[in-house]
């Protein structure tokens, strides 16, 4: 299913039971996937990165599908903000993906983009099992310490617990109200006769797959680990008479495609500072040109509609104000990159 040109799809949906990981991590140091199993529960990896979360009934799940073009996280983010206050509560933003009421989390999200499309998903705490979410997930010291709590449970909440009178149908007429409201536009139902359901029959063996779920235990030699602002890294090498063999790389950032790059671009390489130092630099550059190149030819295109439509004032305001919010996150994005590199490359130099 791909979203059609100036079309938003929100997707409201549940899981039941289930640790979802990010696209990046480690499944088996995040989740006590036994203790999961034995309980009747199910391990999911989504395509995109960020941290493990656990859902059930007393969770309701989003998804804004949209063209790259269209892709305003703001304006996403607007929406739960707007619907839970629908609800009486005082939702915000805050830091780069969570949204809090009372200081406390109740919605995390992740993003993910390919060929031209994105989306933007995540959760909407409303009355789930918090006992589940800290029996089977493993959040490390490290990371409570960095955001101010001492355990899973002191820092989310459940809407629930706020309100009474909020249920999860409630909250899903409040974000259908709330999308229309963002967008300006009547919402419709989602034409069934779209679905590709070969595609999605393809989908479910690949994500139901115990590559995809579970990947393989690296037996590694050497390991490299440490937590940065950006999210945390473990590096796992295998090296044979002085090259890397094989390299598994595992983070909760929300940069999930550098990480994904790790591996290919260490493969092969000098187990030393110097080499693996240079083998991220040399991506790195590669990388901000791309992006730089990317950026030019998104601001000639827009610049050559602008002249076009010189006569409708309106269209050229929004689509100014689109290419304003595409061009800063890019900005963002290419500083996180760079910030994320130096950071391994600080941890190379401390482990080598």
């Amino acid at each position: 299913m791909h979203t059609q040109e100036q079309e938003c799809i929100l997707y409201l949906w549940q899981n039941q039971h289930t640790v979802v990981i990010g696209r990046n991590q480690n499944c088996w140091k995040e989740c006590r996937i036994n203790v999961l199993e034995e309980d009747g529960g199910h391990l999911a990896r989504r395509l995109s990165g960020g941290g493990a979360v656990y859902h059930d009934l007393g969770n309701l799940n989003f998804t804004f599908c949209v063209r790259e073009n269209n892709y305003d996280v703001d304006r996403q983010l607007e929406v739960i903000v707007r619907a839970v206050r629908m609800l009486g509560l005082e939702a915000e933003k805050t830091g780069r993906n969570d949204i809090t009421v009372q200081g406390r989390k109740f919605s995390g999200n992740a993003f993910y983009r390919s060929n031209g499309f994105c989306y933007h998903h995540g959760t909407l705490l409303v009355d789930a099992d918090l006992t589940a979410l800290s029996r089977y997930l493993n959040v490390s010291r490290e990371k409570l310490q960095t955001k101010g709590v001492d355990s899973v449970r002191a820092r989310v909440v459940n809407l629930r617990a706020l309100n009474p009178e909020i249920t999860v149908e409630a909250l899903r007429r409040q974000m259908v109200a709330a999308f229309e409201q963002v967008y300006g536009l009547r919402a419709q139902p989602f034409p069934e006769e779209r679905l590709d359901l070969e595609a999605i029959a393809e989908g479910e063996r690949k994500f139901a797959s115990w590559d995809w779920k579970y990947g393989r235990r690296l037996p590694f030699q050497y390991r490299m680990y440490r937590r940065f602002a950006w999210g945390d890294i473990e590096l796992q090498f295998q090296v044979d008479r002085g090259l890397v063999q094989e390299v598994s790389a595992y983070s909760d950032s929300m940069e999930h495609a550098l990480v994904a790059r790790l591996p290919g671009l260490w493969r092969g390489c000098r187990y030393e500072e110097r080499a693996l130092r240079q083998a991220l630099e040399a991506a790195g550059n590669m990388a901000e040109k791309a992006t730089a190149e990317k950026a030019a030819a998104e601001k000639a295109m827009a610049e050559e509609t602008m002249d076009e439509n010189a006569a409708n004032v309106k269209e050229v305001d929004v689509g100014s104000s689109a290419d304003d919010a595409r061009f800063a996150q890019r900005v963002v994005d290419a500083e996180v990159g760079r910030q994320m590199r130096e950071d391994i490359e600080i941890l190379i130099h401390e482990c080598i």
